[in-house]
């Protein structure tokens, strides 16, 4: 390890948090916009040109506000509970790649700060450290009502953290490694979500519940307790609340697009053209950052979309129904993988896609027909 080594690590580390600090500012103005576009309004538009300088606005707002902690809560924890929530929504992208190596200023320059053997097992690790935050932010405010928030909170991110965790199996049965750059290159021909859709609707949909965002934001919905674990927060600890959640949607993003879409890799239609990361490789950032822009859209599209959905029904969905859709997916993915090794016919994988739509389909009309029964029995 060299002087010049660690230099570079710590730039790229300054580099990525001021990227996600500044995303986050600005995915609050594209979530406003998008929303009302979907919604028929104007949105933003006082601050500056097109509203560009509301997030700014947000903030100053935010710092300058009063912060009030209960008189018999727990200070330390109150203090740390958004910090602990907010710090693994940053260094989870630590594994992410974001573009191939550049050659810049006589240096091999890697655009990702650690490139590690289970780089997978990682991201799982670092997101279930969130959960901690939750229930101590609950908790600590001394609150019945913050605390319940929290309770819920933490059973559902525990719950779909479970379906999220099997949902990324089949990537690293089918790239053979958990190496997130192994996982890339693997995609160089077809992208993941090819071969595992089911599985990515499975990682969507999980991820949407991991953050609390809606139609899974039932713990914190204003109607059912208040605001749920932050409801004693304001000021700054609760920007930085907010804050951890909107770092969560462009991480997540970001580890979807790696997984499924390709990560930094170009789209099927330019492959061996002038704009392929081969050819070109300072493309590869351009395209992760465009499919993180399709994939945060489709947050809040689902968001505008989508009402809430009743807890023990939420609950249920993911136990009763992501779960044991994730292990047949498994299974599917390692008998057609196997299959395809011992005839060696690569063409034998293109039956888990089939396979697997058809046991979603399936699953889907399962959950039709039990929803159909509870109706006629209320009848």
């Amino acid at each position: 390890m060299t002087l010049a080594l660690v230099i570079e690590w710590l730039i790229k580390a300054i580099v990525l948090v001021l990227i996600l600090l500044g995303g986050f500012a600005y995915l609050t103005l594209y979530e406003r916009k998008a929303l009302a576009r979907i919604q028929m309004r104007v949105g933003p538009n006082r601050a500056g040109p097109w509203g560009i300088l509301q997030p700014i606005a947000d903030a100053v707002k935010l710092i300058f506000k009063e912060e009030l902690m209960p008189a018999r809560a727990d200070k330390l924890l109150f203090f740390l509970a958004p910090i602990v929530t907010l710090v693994p929504a940053l260094v989870i992208t630590a594994v992410v790649p974001w573009g191939p190596t550049l050659h810049v200023f006589g240096r091999d320059i890697t655009l990702y700060i650690a490139d590690i053997n289970v780089g997978v097992l990682y991201i799982m690790s670092v997101a279930s450290i969130a959960v901690y935050g939750i229930v101590l932010a609950g908790w600590s405010s001394n609150n019945k009502y913050a605390m319940m928030g929290g309770l819920r909170s933490t059973a559902q991110m525990i719950s779909y953290e479970i379906a999220l965790g099997l949902s990324f199996v089949g990537v690293i049965l089918l790239a053979g490694s958990a190496q997130m750059t192994e996982i890339v290159a693997a995609q160089k021909s077809v992208w993941f979500v090819a071969l595992q859709p089911v599985g990515t609707v499975i990682f969507l949909i999980a991820t949407l519940a991991e953050v609390n965002r809606a139609p899974f934001d039932m713990p914190e919905a204003e109607q059912e307790l208040t605001a749920g674990y932050h409801t004693e927060y304001s000021g700054m600890k609760f920007a930085l609340l907010f804050m951890a959640e909107y770092d969560k949607m462009i991480a997540i993003s970001s580890i979807g697009a790696t997984l499924f879409f390709g990560g930094y890799r170009e789209f099927p239609f330019l492959v061996n053209t002038i704009f392929s990361v081969d050819r070109t490789p300072w493309l590869g950032p351009v395209y992760i950052f465009l499919k993180i822009f399709i994939l945060l859209f489709g947050m809040i599209w689902v968001r505008a979309t989508f009402p809430r959905i009743r807890y023990d029904r939420l609950m249920a969905f993911g136990w009763k129904v992501l779960l044991p859709l994730s292990l047949a997916l498994i299974f599917i993915t390692a008998t057609f993988i196997l299959l395809a090794q011992q005839f060696s016919n690569n063409w034998l994988l293109a039956g888990i896609p089939v396979v697997s739509l058809l046991v979603g389909v399936a699953a889907i009309m399962l959950v039709y027909r039990m929803l159909r029964r509870k109706e006629y029995a209320r009848a």
